[in-house]
Order: C-alpha cells, then sequence, then structure tokens
C-alpha cells in the first residue's frame, strides 16, 4: 500500500544567508537569514549558538526590537511578523497580516507599529511600504490586519527603502525615481535623474540615510554614490558625487555617528568614505565575491558584509577583516552532481569556479574547499576557462576522481585526476593527472565499490562521447625518482556498436558493470571484461542507470527520457516490470534496497520510493516542491531514525538540490523536534566569559565527570550528585526569579565543598586495590550504607549468636552487600 504523503519538505540548509540585512545586537550577536530559520551566531565563540525557527516559508527580513535589544523582529513570505526572545529562542507574539511580506523595518518613535512591504492588490509587481499596527492582546497569536498606507510603488527590495534622521522622513528609490515622505508634514517630494542630462546609468540600486543630519546617500547602477541634500525643497535640492566602483553599487552603510560611509559592489572591495570626501577613503579588497549587504552593529565597533556567494564577512571597525562564516556555494552550474563524502557524510559538489566545496549538513557551514583545476578564473564574459564537471568518491573516501574541461563544445579539453587522501595533513593531494583521458566529453564515472585493500579491486570507469568507457586501474610506479609508489592507467577499453557512452555502475558486489550506450544497457565482467548480456527498452535514450541491493540485488533499474522506468532481472535476463513516469533522478539508498525516483511532469515534481522486487512503490508524494529537482542524494545516518511508518528513512536520510539550488530534504519531525538540543539552548561554557568563576566552575564540573566515570557504582560520590541540582538551578533559572544572592550564597559555596566523610576518586581508587588488611578495614566501614549498619544491629537486637570471621571471609561478605539485586524485583 502507498503511505500517505505526511513527510514535511523543509529547507534543511544551503539556504541564501543573503535574504536580508544580518543584525549586530548589543551584546555581539551576530542574526541572519538563512532560508525559513534566523540563526544566532556568537561573534566571541565563533559557533552558531542557536537556530530560530517558526516560520512557514521564506524569512524577508529581521530587526531589532527598538524598545529591547534583546528581542527580535521577523516576517516571513507566509504572512506573519513574529516576536522573539533570541537569546531563549521563544516566540513571544505572532501578528498574522495575511499576505506576503517582503522587507520589515522597525522604528524607535513607533512602539506599537512596524512598517513592511507587501503587493499591492489587484496589480502584478507592484508594491507598497504599509505600517502594521500591532495588536495589543491576551494570547500569543495576534492579528495584524490594520494597515496604513506610507508610499505607493516601491521597490520589493529592503535595500530601496530607508528612514530619515530621528524617523522623521522615509525615503523610497527606484529605477531613476527618488521619493521622500515627511510623517508629520505629510509632505511628498518627488526627484527624478531621467531629466538630468548626466552620463552612465542613473538607476537606484540602493539608499540609506544619514543618522545625524539630512543626509541621503543613494547607489545607482554605474557605480556612482549621490549624497542628497536640501530634499525638503522640490527643486532647491542639490547632491554630490562619489566615484570610485566600475559597475553597479549593491549596497551602502553609515557608521552610527555619520563620519563615515561603507560601500560595496562586484568588486568585492569594501570601500570606506571619510567625511563624505572623494580624496579620503579606504578599501578592504580580496573578500571573495560581490557583496550584497553592508550591516553595522549599534556600537559602531563591528561590520559584517553578506555576499553573493552565501559568505558573510565580520570586519572590525578599523577596517580588518576578523571571520567569515560560509554557506553553501551557489555556483553557476552544479555539474558534478550531489555526491557524499563517505570520510566526512558531508555533501560534495561544485563551489567558487575550479574548485570542490564540502558542506557539513549538522552546521550548515561549508567544511573546506578543495581547488581541483588550481587555475586563476578570470571574470570576464566570453572567456572559456576550465571547470570541475564529474566527481566521484572511492567507497573509503580514500581516493577522489575528478574531470575538469574547458567550455568548448566540440574540442574540449579535458583532464582526468585521482586525489589520495592523506591523513597527515587531512585533505587531498594530486596522486595522477591524465590528460585527454577520452577524446570527447566524459558522460559518467564510477569506481569499484568493493574493499580498497586488495591491490586489484580498487578500479575506475570512465565513460564518454567518443563511443568508449574505460577502465582505469593502479600500477606501482617504477620511477625511482616519483614521489608516489603507485599510480593509475588505463587497462580495458570497451564499446557497443560505435554508440556514445552515456552511463555507468557497478553492483553491490563489484562482479557486473553496467554501462549504458544510448538505448541499450550492456552488463559486463567486472574480471574478465566479458559482454554478458543487454537491454532494451526503445524509444529513447537511457538517462539513468542503478542496481539493486541486499536482496534485490539481481534487479536492474533504468530510466529513460522518454518517459519510462523499467526494471530487469539479471537472472532471466527479462524486463521484470515498467512505468510510464518520466524520471529525472534516480538515487538508489546504500544502505537497504530502497530507492528514490523523483519524476517532473506539468511543472510539479513527484517523489516515488519503491524496491525493484515490488512494481508498486512504498511510497509517493506529488507536487514535492514548486521547483524542478535536479540532484538528489541518500546521506547515511549517525543514529538511525526511531521512525516505524517510514521504514525507508530508517538509515538514510535523503537530499535534494532544486533549480535554484535550494537544498532540501524529508523529514518526519516538527519543527520543535528538528532544532536539536544544542540550538535550543546557549552552552553555558560558551558565553560565560574566561573569568576566575568560570575557571573554577569548570574545574568542579571536570572533577565531578571524572570521578562519575572513574568509580561507576561507588557510592563516594552520591553527595557531589545531590549537590549539582543547586549549580544548575543558579546558572539556569532566569535572574529577575532568583532568590537574594545572600540567601544562594551558601547553598552554592557547599555545593563546591568536598566533604570529608567522602575521599577523593584518587584515595578509592588507591584503597580498592590495597593489600593491606587494615587499610581495607578502614575503607569498607565508610562504604558501608546506613541501610546496612541498621540491618546488623537490628540483627543484634534478636540476640543472635555470630562467629567471628576471618579477614577473607569479611571481605566476601563485603562483596556480597555490594551487590545489586534490584533485578530480582522483576521475577
Amino acid at each position: 500500500m502507498v503511505a500517505p504523503g505526511a513527510l514535511r519538505v523543509v529547507r534543511c540548509g544551503g539556504s541564501a544567508l543573503r535574504g536580508a540585512r544580518a543584525v549586530v545586537s548589543p551584546c555581539r550577536y551576530l542574526l541572519y537569514v538563512s532560508g525559513d530559520f534566523v540563526k544566532v551566531y556568537s561573534v566571541n565563540t565563533e559557533e552558531t549558538l542557536r537556530l530560530i525557527g517558526g516560520h512557514a516559508d521564506l524569512v524577508t527580513g529581521i530587526q531589532l526590537n527598538p524598545q529591547n535589544h534583546m528581542q527580535l523582529y521577523s516576517c516571513s513570505l507566509d504572512g506573519t511578523i513574529k516576536l522573539w526572545d533570541f537569546m531563549d529562542g521563544i516566540p513571544i507574539k505572532t501578528f498574522t497580516v495575511g499576505t506576503k511580506l517582503l522587507a520589515l523595518y522597525t522604528l524607535a518613535s513607533a512602539e506599537d507599529s512596524v512598517f513592511v512591504v507587501i503587493p499591492k492588490k489587484g496589480e502584478r509587481d507592484t508594491f507598497q511600504l504599509v505600517s502594521v499596527e500591532l495588536t495589543k492582546g491576551v494570547g500569543q497569536d495576534l492579528e495584524g490586519k490594520e494597515l496604513s498606507v506610507v508610499l505607493d510603488d516601491v521597490d520589493a527590495s529592503m535595500k530601496h527603502i530607508a528612514f530619515g534622521r530621528e524617523d522623521t522622513y522615509v525615503v523610497s528609490v527606484k529605477d531613476v525615481n527618488l521619493q521622500v515622505y515627511f510623517f508629520k508634514r505629510k509632505l511628498l517630494n518627488r526627484f527624478s535623474l531621467s531629466t538630468v542630462k548626466t552620463k552612465g546609468d542613473n538607476r537606484f540600486s540602493c539608499v540609506v540615510c544619514h543618522p545625524k543630519e539630512d543626509c541621503i546617500a543613494t547607489g545607482h547602477a554605474d557605480g556612482k554614490i549621490r549624497l542628497w541634500r536640501n530634499f525638503h525643497h522640490k527643486k532647491e535640492y542639490t547632491y554630490s558625487t562619489l566615484h570610485w566602483h566600475h559597475d553597479i553599487v549593491m549596497d551602502l552603510a553609515f557608521s552610527m555617528e555619520g563620519t563615515r560611509l561603507l560601500s560595496g559592489g562586484v568588486e568585492s572591495v569594501l570601500v570606506q568614505w571619510h567625511n563624505e570626501s572623494s580624496c579620503q577613503k579606504d578599501f578592504l579588497p580580496r573578500l571573495g565575491s560581490p557583496i550584497e549587504y553592508i550591516s553595522m552593529s549599534s556600537d559602531g565597533v563591528l561590520c559584517c558584509t553578506l555576499h553573493t556567494d552565501n559568505r558573510i564577512s565580520i570586519i572590525n571597525s578599523n577596517l580588518r577583516f576578523s571571520r567569515s562564516i560560509q554557506g553553501l556555494i551557489k555556483s553557476r552550474d552544479i555539474k558534478t552532481g550531489l555526491v557524499v563524502d563517505p570520510r566526512t557524510k558531508a555533501l560534495v559538489l561544485n563551489g567558487e569556479p575550479g574548485h570542490l566545496q564540502f558542506y557539513s549538513l549538522q552546521s550548515d557551514q561549508q567544511l573546506f574547499s578543495l581547488d581541483i583545476v588550481q587555475r586563476q578564473y578570470i571574470h570576464q564574459a566570453g572567456l572559456k576557462q576550465s571547470d570541475l564537471v564529474k566527481v566521484a568518491f572511492s567507497a573509503r573516501g580514500t581516493w577522489l576522481a575528478t574531470v575538469e574541461e574547458s567550455e568548448e563544445v566540440t574540442d574540449p579539453e579535458l583532464q582526468l585526476k585521482l586525489w589520495l587522501y592523506n591523513e597527515e595533513i587531512q585533505s587531498f593531494e594530486l596522486n595522477t593527472r591524465i590528460n585527454t583521458p577520452h577524446d570527447n566529453h566524459i558522460t559518467d564515472m564510477c569506481f569499484r565499490d568493493m574493499d580498497e585493500l586488495g591491490e586489484d579491486s580498487l578500479i575506475l570507469v570512465t565513460t564518454g562521447r567518443d563511443c568508449v568507457f574505460k577502465v582505469w586501474v593502479m600500477v606501482e610506479d617504477t620511477d625511482p625518482e616519483a614521489q608516489q609508489s603507485v599510480s593509475w592507467s588505463c587497462d580495458f577499453v570497451g564499446s557497443y556498436h560505435n554508440y556514445q557512452a552515456t552511463n555507468c555502475c557497478f553492483s553491490e558486489d563489484g562482479s557486473l558493470l553496467a554501462v549504458s550506450f544510448e538505448e541499450t544497457v550492456t552488463v559486463w565482467d567486472s574480471l574478465t571484461w566479458d559482454l554478458k548480456c543487454t537491454f532494451c527498452h526503445p524509444p529513447g535514450n537511457i538517462r539513468n542507470i542503478c542496481f539493486g541491493r541486499l536482496t534485490c540485488s539481481k534487479y536492474l533499474i533504468g530510466a529513460t527520457d522518454y518517459g519510462f522506468l523499467c526494471c530487469w532481472n539479471l537472472l532471466t535476463c527479462a524486463l521484470e516490470w515498467s512505468a510510464h513516469l518520466n524520471i529525472v533522478v534516480l538515487q538508489p539508498d546504500p544502505l537497504s534496497e530502497h530507492i528514490a525516483a523523483i519524476s517532473w511532469l506539468s511543472k510539479e515534481s513527484s517523489l516515488f520510493v519503491f524496491k525493484p522486487n515490488e512494481p508498486r512503490p512504498i511510497y509517493i508524494q506529488r507536487n514535492l516542491c514548486k521547483e524542478k529537482i535536479r540532484l538528489a542524494a541518500f546521506v547515511p545516518r549517525d543514529e538511525p531514525e526511531n521512525t516505524e511508518k517510514y521504514l525507508w528513512l530508517r538509515k538514510s536520510q535523503l537530499f535534494f538540490l532544486t533549480d535554484t539550488q535550494e537544498l532540501m530534504t524529508l523529514s518526519t519531525k516538527s519543527l520543535e523536534e528538528r532544532l536539536t538540543p544544542s540550538s535550543r539552548q546557549l552552552a553555558v561554557e560558551e558565553s560565560v566569559p574566561m573569568t576566575p568563576f568560570s575557571l573554577l566552575l569548570g574545574k568542579h564540573r571536570h572533577q565531578q565527570a571524572q570521578e562519575d566515570t572513574d568509580l561507576g557504582k561507588l557510592v563516594v560520590h552520591k553527595k557531589q550528585e545531590q549537590a549539582s541540582p543547586a549549580v544548575k538551578e543558579l546558572l539556569h533559572t532566569p535572574a529577575h526569579v532568583l532568590p537574594s544572592a545572600s540567601f544562594l550564597c551558601t547553598i552554592f559555596i557547599n555545593s563546591l565543598l568536598i566533604s570529608k566523610e567522602n575521599k577523593s576518586a584518587e584515595e578509592v581508587a588507591d584503597e580498592v586495590e590495597m593489600e593491606s588488611e587494615k587499610a581495607e578495614d578502614d575503607s569498607d566501614e565508610e562504604d558501608v550504607p546506613a541501610m546496612e549498619q541498621e540491618d546488623t544491629s537490628h540483627m543484634e537486637l534478636f540476640g543472635e549468636m555470630t562467629c567471628k570471621l576471618s579477614k577473607s571471609q569479611e571481605k566476601e561478605l563485603r562483596k556480597i552487600r555490594k551487590m545489586d539485586y534490584s533485578w530480582l524485583s522483576a521475577l
């Protein structure tokens, strides 16, 4: 039976970190948008402390609450505005507006309202700036339906609206038009650069307002910055020009006092202008990629820039680079596919031009980037340059194979490189470079998935448009001057009727190799390279092939570009079943028999999960997402998922990448369950500064944990465990509900003291091992629980006669007393 589509499609990471301007709180926390979530990053510890989630769609804006800087407003495409206590990740209020919210602004003078950009009803691609009154009431979920239009015909980008000095006016730019609305006078002034006889592209790209003066700074598409003054009058306005950028100015930001102006663009350079003068400026170059947003902290100490490649750079006030946060890089085209590194379980795909990025799914950050092409990439349109197109890992992740080729269509420059992982440097080193491995584009490659300890077990197969597939094996390097002991060379070349080779894969045991040649799938013996059988299901070329696993290893699955999914039986060499589906992604789970097939039909992606031995799918989910899914991968879990309904997700998790390079996954958990414990609460050890108190506390905790581990079931540490709740309550209870410090002082100090009745871990360990009978007696007398002493005295009261035991008998009796007989209660 088909299970109902109850799984949630969630953005698990890789979302654009540049969806809105980041916010730097006064307590040095960086808050930034990542898809549906808001992340809290500690600038001091350089770690992501919290993942705030609650919106059902993309978050489009975040702002600190002007009345309480420990609270955060967020808006989303789901039509809600949420107020958060971001230190605890707790939603305080949710205001439902009921329409898409595209940008968010908060003002110190407007306590009970915020400003948002919404689509104008009845008109397409037309937006309004409105004021939303935040209803006061009991409960967490409230209505925010009272909207007041402030400006019409504004741009949807938050960079195109800014509020002026003391929140007395608001500025909006769109195309070549600038409009200023004064709140008190209810006056609207409009200005246009279309009639001004100036050279260059005058379109506005961003706007900011001076915090202390009536001055507006605007960025333009031709790289110029204009500083507007006297705009209270329609005809007597003036502006001056600053010009350094050779292309569009992507964002601007004033310092808190307004003495410095920061600008950024496609040059990947942060420019700092002093006193609005073109002669006084500083530069911070080589930031890696174009600057999308610029944010300043409220104290002016820090600046952060958000880049187009999903990177956040944190910069000090003296224009010195501090650190960066790198998310999933949005490459121009993902040609390598979605590959899993067996060593780190990281997703591996195209990153910067010519680089391979290793992306951690747990931290939503890039682990490292490997330069494959090792050439300087020149950002120039029309220039033919080499790029990375294919990637494959061996079973243990020891070997990495990459293919790079130039962008030439007819005669590409090809290179096949084999990389060996070096444990010492914790990275891959180039082992073999093969120039022109094929005469035309390489279409696919794979390693034989077997034990790599055998010399003849590890082989690599590549397929190409030159109508052949090639087998590459490791050979010993006889050159005495060679730096490595092994290298790779071609061992076999196969073809089939001069058809183009398109796909290849090995069976689970590595004994069979399947290679598709246009409409035909061929199966080869991997030891003798004899052709065993062929399969064909015309019309249409083979788009994807894969072998079944475990109990379904006798099946071969193939999808054609004409809309058929076929399953062949390798034992009978016959078609087992077929289905009419336009499969674009075919991905087997490496740890089970399940195979995920994703179809694309009528602008809708659907997921089918099946076992090859059963023609009926075990799970179907229609309309998986609104975008076309290009790639997918099963990533093994660290621990099996505790789910009975979706057994196919128990050992592995399915991730998929859309056309817009959004990384998504299927989740069986609710939002609260998905948030990891480390993201729900700030770790005390990370947030407490290194003071003598924190060092003492950390030493006490470490000592207590060590004693618990070493002593096992010994009862010596019981009083320490009883004292630990006092420390926990002191650290985790909110400050406003704690009793006075004088009351807590005695309890806290007593919890840090070690009672004289209990010996330290080292003393107890020594006494247990001592052979001295006197020492054993002393130790045992202290270790006898009170209940046992009472039982002994009780027996003496009844006048029972007991004979004197020897030392060895007493020792055995004490061992029996300490044994745990609680299991008898189950009988």
